[in-house]
């Protein structure tokens, strides 16, 4: 799997110090785009930049400038997809509009935020006929249990982790409900099921064994 990251997910995993979580479940590469690293993380996320640019530097994270996607030949694309992506949330979620348009132009196929307001760019991906998939910092961290990289207990843990970190208030429960719902219940859109059905099968996942465990954790 392959992710473009928005500002406020890096800020929140890095400032937990599970920024790993991002390599172990996005193996195929994990992007961002300049502006996100010059400017939004510059201004909202010194504390952690250092970090970022370590793991940059290693190249655990690749950073696509203006100029890497015109050697690439592809800047145009990118460009066409952010001023459409732009008209679609406007300048309140530039960031996202970046990370978006990114994985749109390099086929990342999955965008990760932590920024869920209704009308965002998250929920709207959720019922667009786009092939991006928008996943939370929790997403990521039941996909990696999921996966088997983890158990149930550390999966809770980590959950708690980031979330005191973030300051976002959120409860491990409602956020499993989300995802159960979104993938199982009441998809928004046939191909979210499609995909989680995929995933079990290329890892040999019982879905309904493996989040009946999960659940219990909530009790």
């Amino acid at each position: 799997m392959r992710a473009s990251l928005d500002t406020n997910v890096i800020i929140h995993l890095y400032m937990a110090g599970l920024q790993s979580i991002l390599f172990d479940v996005f193996d195929e590469g994990v992007f961002i785009y300049e502006q996100i690293r010059n400017v939004e993380l510059d201004n909202h996320g010194r504390d952690v930049l250092e970090k970022v640019d370590a793991d940059i530097a290693s190249g655990k994270i690749v950073i696509f400038t203006d100029q890497k996607l015109k050697e690439l030949a592809i800047y145009k694309m990118f460009e066409n997809n952010f001023k459409e992506n732009r008209i679609l949330y406007g300048s309140g979620d530039l960031g996202e509009v970046y990370a978006i348009s990114l994985a749109q132009t390099l086929g990342a196929y999955s965008f990760v935020t932590d920024d869920i307001k209704q009308g965002g760019p998250y929920m709207s991906l959720l019922q667009f006929e786009d092939e991006i998939m928008p996943f939370t910092f929790a997403d990521v961290l039941i996909i990696r249990y999921l996966m088997c990289i983890t158990d149930e207990y550390q999966t809770v843990k980590d959950f708690d982790a980031i979330n005191a970190a973030a300051k976002l208030n959120w409860t491990f429960r409602s956020q499993l409900s989300k995802f159960i719902r979104r993938f199982f219940k009441d998809p928004y859109r046939k191909e979210d099921t499609i995909w989680i059905r995929k995933l079990a099968n290329d890892h040999g996942i019982k879905l309904k064994d493996k989040l009946e465990r999960l659940k219990n954790l909530c009790k």
